[in-house]
């Protein structure tokens, strides 16, 4: 018989071949998203689909399923947290869900995603619902059908939310989301009810190729690592990878706003900070990517936010902006500029909300997508259905459908189910471990001041990134923080940056 480490080996030669063909799969979709031309969104989701079916092939083969039985003695022959019995435990797990799929379903998944999300790219700009209501209606029926391959859930969006944050399920999010809504609104009905922040010194014409360059500057000060990334404009931006050498982000561009292009830059280059800072001997492997969606988000958010939008960073930071857009900003003190950032006040678009009412955004988008699970709410009623909600928690009613249920992409391009639930999330751990880093480095706020940001990087790289997925989102949030997740520093981080803005 051979032995553990030869068949283990094997076991990672043979999974290396799926990661391939998977980030190969990433690389056809990021060109979509950035230089495509629209002609080619046919043949792309024969492409996309013909990757997506010969990776699950691969990965159900009954040979990985050997391989992972003759190792079972070995994985448990060392320790927990060693990185072969990670590797072997979580191939082991993400195997067995695979089996449930056939890969002609993920086939069709794929093709259909990478089709409707094109037809989306021209149906937002145009306004035209109508253009995407059929692609939106196949999308929940397929869903469903992913769902399905999972028998014996107590709500049918239990395993689309498992896929993104392992463990949880629809009535765990309902309740974290109820003690979270009881704390939140009555902090957004008090800033709310209040004068707003002047924010017309955002809303000035600063040119597209200045955002640029001064987005690319604040990020590669933050840490994000050029040698082993790239900045692309797209209609939605996200991170994409191709291995933990190749880690992109993407950014869009308003002229008559500055927050767009900056906090987006920073967004993104939180997600691909973390998968940088996983430990290279994981490259291809089931191991070698963020560990859930809350986790991955907690560290968007905390740079974007917690450091992006914190009183520490621009004191470093607004001078160099200054001196990018000198026109613009010359006579515009430090304290407008922060309390422009940070305004608060209830919006339409999820991606431009500030810190307090952007979980509500994340909130109705998480109910919508239960209630199409369910069937309790059509596709076709589903943009009344916005208007209606919008209206009841922002006391606004969106003009149009393009910032109303057409402004996110990801119904249009993935599953309904599981897609929201990890922002807000995000939120509530990104302060959790900003006030862990914080006590083992209270100097990190001074430190920020004078532009160093690696003793908080380095934290966190050293906790949570460098782990990858080796660790379920419970297990790293223990390890980081000390403590299971909790809502509490959340909510203290909020009344604290906002006692000092607004009166609370």
């Amino acid at each position: 018989m051979a032995k553990p480490e030869k068949k283990l080996q094997e076991l990672k030669t043979r999974l290396l071949e799926v990661g391939d063909l998977n980030h190969i799969n990433a690389l056809l979709g990021w060109d979509q998203s950035t230089y495509m031309p629209p002609g080619g969104a046919e043949a792309r989701g024969r492409q996309s689909a013909r990757m997506a079916r010969m990776a699950q092939e691969k990965f159900i083969d009954k040979k990985i399923g050997r391989l992972l039985d003759d190792l079972r003695s070995y994985e448990k022959s060392l320790p927990y947290d060693s990185d072969d019995a990670s590797l072997i435990r979580v191939t082991r797990r993400e195997y067995e869900r695979a089996l449930k799929v056939p890969p002609e379903f993920i086939g069709e998944l794929n093709e259909h995603g990478t089709r409707s999300y094109q037809d989306w790219t021209e149906a937002r700009p145009a306004n035209d619902f109508s253009r995407v209501r059929s692609n939106l209606e196949r999308t929940l029926d397929l869903s469903r059908k992913l769902a399905d391959y999972f028998g014996g859930y107590e709500h049918i969006a239990d395993p689309l939310i498992d896929f993104a944050d392992y463990g949880m399920k629809a009535s765990t999010v309902r309740a974290l989301f109820a003690d979270l809504r009881d704390q939140l609104v009555p902090i957004v009905r008090s800033i709310t009810s209040q004068p707003p922040a002047d924010d017309s010194v955002l809303r000035k014409h600063f040119p597209e190729a200045d955002q640029l360059s001064f987005g690319e500057s604040v990020v590669r000060q933050l840490g994000y690592d050029f040698s082993r990334g790239r900045i692309d404009k797209t209609h939605h931006p996200f991170m994409t990878k191709f291995s933990l050498g190749d880690v992109r982000i993407t950014t869009r561009v308003r002229e008559d706003h500055l927050g767009e292009c900056l906090f987006s830059n920073m967004h993104e280059a939180g997600h691909a900070m973390y998968e940088q800072g996983i430990d290279m001997s994981f490259e291809g492997m089931p191991i070698g990517g963020g560990t859930s969606a809350g986790v991955h988000e907690s560290q968007s958010r905390l740079w974007e936010n917690i450091v992006g939008r914190s009183r520490s960073f621009w004191e470093y930071m607004y001078p160099q902006l200054q001196a990018h857009f000198p026109e613009q900003l010359k006579d515009v003190s430090l304290d407008t500029f922060y309390a422009a950032i940070n305004k608060v006040e209830k919006s339409l678009i999820r991606t431009d909300a500030d810190e307090v009412t952007y979980n509500l955004h994340v909130m109705l988008r998480f109910d919508f997508e239960l209630q199409l699970l369910e069937g309790t709410l059509s596709i076709r009623d589903l943009p009344e259905a916005w208007h209606e909600r919008f209206e009841h928690d922002f006391g606004i009613v969106p003009p149009n459908d393009s910032d109303g249920v057409l402004q996110d992409v990801h119904w249009f391009a993935g599953i309904i189910g599981g897609s929201f639930q990890g922002y807000t999330l995000g939120n509530i751990l990104s302060a959790q471990f900003y006030g862990a880093a914080l006590k083992a480095h209270p100097e990190i706020p001074d430190e920020m001041k004078q532009g160093k940001f690696s003793t908080l990087h380095n934290w966190l790289r050293e906790n949570i990134y460098r782990h990858g997925s080796k660790f379920t989102a419970p297990e790293i949030i223990e390890r980081a923080s000390g403590s299971p997740l909790t809502i509490e520093p959340y909510i203290d981080y909020l009344r604290t940056k906002y006692g000092s803005l607004y009166v609370l």
